[in-house]
């Protein structure tokens, strides 16, 4: 009843909205001191009383995604993504870090969608004699809707078989509705906690960072700062990211989605938006309560088409969670530095973290100090390297990338231990060849294309 209740509240909003949801004319750059440098935050130095901090914290990991786009079955936490460490792990492994560095108890709470509450929970078992107390809940579930009828498409409540296909979890912004709901909230509040850091748990720079932390709690009563978005600069690979913006007197998050089709390249131009969101948030406990029971969250929708199997169009309503920092009191950004935005998307991605261009040290992942420029290389790995099981198939070991700018790898390639990139490598099979790079071959600033079994190095 409770997500019938929320999904015919979305529902009425989105046959309400006409039009676009922000007027662009209407949009501004957000006021200099809303968007804090990071260097500015961490100048202040830490507290004696770290562990004081801590205590208040709760660490919340968005963990409704299933690991389809990299050809895994089951939710997208439980991939490994080094030394047979799973996302899972190094979050676990991260904060049971913490609390034995400084003897404090930051829960984990992790949230679920009906796609990955099974199999997780199943997982868990594994942690229980970790030093991280773990507690879940379950994102919402809502009916697809028919884009022509815009009735659901699904007859009954069960999940069997074709049914399932009637269903989906409503995106992140639903965080604030199911958190509430759960119970989960109360209980962390009735502990005395009173901030959650949120982040995706395929960022695996989304470590919990103590200065932005000491910068929450240690804000004046009445200025109590409910809402902190960590952003960071814009680079190409980043064009469709959400970006901050002031509308109405108030912060809000643009999406792309939002954007008129008239102002899509403006929007991406990293000239005048300069950042993007990370979707690292640390929000206030309080607050969400308050803002549940005045109903007050009224999040932008995002209306996403899809095709269901059968070949049926529809559309599933969403929200973001970040799209809630317009209704915090005294919401601000951080521009914060690049290392803290690491997502693991695609296998081009995994290929960076596996490698030795970051250490791991207690479920941290940092950059090497090995590596002479702190940015990371670009990476693209063609169609046969989608899969996680294809892509472990086509590297006998990683290779070394410390001096690496930039990789393509395109068609039916292999590379054998011990091969080391440097500068722009770009590697490509044509239709019907196959290119071995051999064990030991030493790659710099080279094209290799055509049917080259073996090649000097």
């Amino acid at each position: 009843m409770k997500d019938f209740e929320g999904f015919k509240t979305l529902y009425h909003r989105f046959l309400q909205v006409k039009g676009p949801s922000v007027e662009w004319i209407k949009i501004q750059r957000p006021p200099e001191d809303s968007i804090q440098p990071y260097d500015k935050i961490s100048a202040r130095g830490l507290p004696e009383n770290v562990a004081d901090c801590l205590n208040k914290l709760v660490v919340v990991k968005l963990n409704g995604g299933l690991g389809t786009s990299m050809g895994c079955k089951g939710p997208k936490s439980l991939i490994s993504v080094r030394n047979e460490n799973t996302f899972l792990d190094l979050t676990v492994q991260q904060i049971e870090h913490l609390n034995k560095t400084y003897n404090t108890d930051v829960p984990l709470v992790l949230m679920n969608s009906f796609n990955t509450d099974e199999d997780t929970k199943k997982i868990l078992q594994k942690y229980t004699h970790h030093r991280v107390k773990i507690h879940t809940f379950n994102q919402s579930r809502y009916p697809r809707i028919n884009k022509e009828s815009l009735l659901p498409v699904s007859t009954k409540l069960s999940m069997n078989g074709q049914s399932a296909e009637g269903w989906y979890p409503p995106g992140h912004g639903d965080i604030y509705t199911s958190f509430y709901n759960s119970g989960v909230l109360d209980q962390l509040i009735a502990q005395g906690k009173e901030y959650i850091f949120v982040s995706n748990i395929d960022n695996l720079g989304a470590t919990v960072d103590l200065h932005i932390l000491h910068h929450l709690v240690s804000q004046p009563n009445g200025k109590r700062c409910e809402f902190i978005m960590e952003v960071t600069d814009k680079t190409r690979a980043d064009v469709k990211g959400g970006t901050l913006i002031q509308y109405d007197g108030k912060l809000r998050l643009l999406e792309i989605a939002q954007v008129p089709k008239a102002h899509v390249d403006e929007f991406k131009s990293v000239s005048k938006f300069k950042i993007f969101n990370t979707n690292n948030l640390w929000i206030s406990l309080a607050a969400i309560k308050r803002l549940q029971e005045q109903k007050a969250m009224d999040l932008e929708i995002i209306v996403n088409p899809k095709t269901l199997d059968g070949g049926q169009n529809v559309i599933q309503l969403e929200t973001a969670v970040g799209a809630a920092i317009k209704c915090f009191d005294n919401a601000m950004g951080i521009n914060v530095p690049r290392s803290r935005f690491l997502p693991v998307k695609t296998t081009s991605d995994l290929l960076l973290v596996m490698s030795n261009l970051y250490s791991l040290d207690a479920g941290s992942l940092t950059m090497s100090p090995k590596r002479e420029f702190p940015t990371t290389p670009h990476v693209k790995l063609g169609s046969s390297f989608t899969k996680v099981q294809e892509y472990l198939t086509r590297f006998e070991s990683i290779p070394d990338m410390l001096e690496l700018d930039h990789l393509t790898v395109s068609g039916d390639v292999t590379l054998g231990k011990n091969v080391s990139l440097k500068g722009t490598v770009i590697i490509i099979a044509n239709h019907g060849d196959r290119i071995d790079i051999p064990a030991g071959s030493m790659l710099e600033n080279k094209i290799v294309s055509g049917n080259l079994r073996i090649m000097d190095h």
